[in-house]
């Protein structure tokens, strides 16, 4: 047997359906955030699972939440696994950031390893952090599938640096929709990416909500 990290990003927030910077912000899930944590639930209610790995933050919570009710497991809450701290650009869009911290969001989108958000968090900084939860896990849970529940950016991260993607790119290289699932696994080889951003969990109507 071979260990499987299994990633799951959160359901929808009101920030991701209106394409806002939301990281550091607890944002709550909406309703139909709600139902794809219901479904992804649903979905993966049976596999086999050795532990579930959660970020602190309400939406995260609130999207291992129904899983963990059936299976009876116990959220192992870790703050590595938090997203990225947008700083200043909190709450913010693509469009105000560009027009508020105009030189700022350039040298971020060219290379967010190096150059942080106004007030933010280098990629670097959260690989760093992101990872050692990672190692934790391993160390744990050598087989078996393990649940690890976040978000976003910090997945894109985690998944550049397990494959060895330029962290820098994790913006254009990997997409990470919400209440998605990746899934990487760990052989003789290194880690493998089994899954990318996979949502047949969910219904046809729920796939097809406008955001991020």
């Amino acid at each position: 047997m071979t260990l499987k990290l299994y990633f799951l990003r959160h359901g929808q927030t009101p920030f991701s359906q209106e394409n806002k910077f939301c990281g550091s912000l607890d944002a709550d899930l909406t309703i139909e955030g709600e139902k794809m944590a219901a479904a992804f639930a649903e979905t993966y209610k049976d596999y086999p699972w050795q532990a579930v790995f959660v970020s602190p933050r309400k939406r995260t919570i609130a999207t291992a939440r129904p899983l963990c009710e059936q299976t009876g497991l116990e959220m192992q809450i870790r703050d590595g696994l938090q997203e990225i701290h947008y700083g200043a650009w909190e709450g913010k869009t693509t469009a105000e950031i560009d027009t508020e911290f105009h030189d700022d969001y350039l040298k971020w989108s060219a290379d967010p390893a190096w150059y942080a958000p106004t007030g933010g968090e280098l990629a670097v900084a959260i690989a760093y952090r992101a990872l050692q939860v990672i190692d934790e896990i391993k160390h744990k849970y050598p087989t078996g599938k393990v649940l690890i529940v976040s978000h976003k950016a910090t997945i894109r991260i985690l998944l550049c640096s397990l494959l060895g993607i330029d962290v820098g790119r994790f913006r254009y290289r990997l997409g990470c929709p919400v209440s998605s699932v990746s899934v990487v696994e760990f052989g003789i080889h290194g880690p493998l990416l089994e899954m990318l951003g996979d949502r047949t969990h969910l219904t046809p109507e729920l796939r097809a909500l406008p955001g991020t």
